[in-house]
């Protein structure tokens, strides 16, 4: 992969629906990929797709490593809402990603959006049911 990315004729943009390669590897949590996207300094870290950001995207399905990556960038915008007015971390809460929330919130989100739904985290890392006051 790096020597096709290496050859600059390989499409970092959006194509078809809005989808990036970045995009699908943060989706479905490839980590070698999306480093070897972010080498490249093609990928746009915050194009989205059908609304999400790549970090959204790792965030809502709990890829706590790929979401790491792209916030190691300092290019994310955390708290970016997408076409349904959801954050990456109203995803990661919505789908009990606890590891995702706290990552998120060390790196200063502070989605409002969730604020009457704010995740507690028991010893064991799971998010709680238990909701602000």
């Amino acid at each position: 992969m790096q020597q096709l990315l290496a050859t600059s004729r390989v499409r970092v943009d959006p194509w078809g629906f809005g989808q990036t390669p970045l995009s699908l590897a943060s989706k479905y949590g490839h980590t070698a990929v999306v480093q070897q996207l972010l080498a490249t300094g093609r990928a746009d870290i915050n194009a989205d797709w059908r609304g999400q950001t790549p970090l959204s995207l790792a965030a809502e399905n709990g890829h706590t490593a790929v979401v790491q990556q792209l916030l190691a960038t300092g290019r994310v915008n955390v708290d970016a809402k997408d076409k349904s007015g959801e954050t990456p971390q109203g995803w990661a809460t919505r789908n009990g990603h606890a590891a995702v929330v706290q990552l998120l919130r060390i790196h200063g989100s502070v989605d409002a959006g969730t604020v009457d739904r704010l995740p507690l985290v028991d010893a064991q890392g799971r998010l709680d049911d238990v909701t602000s006051e």
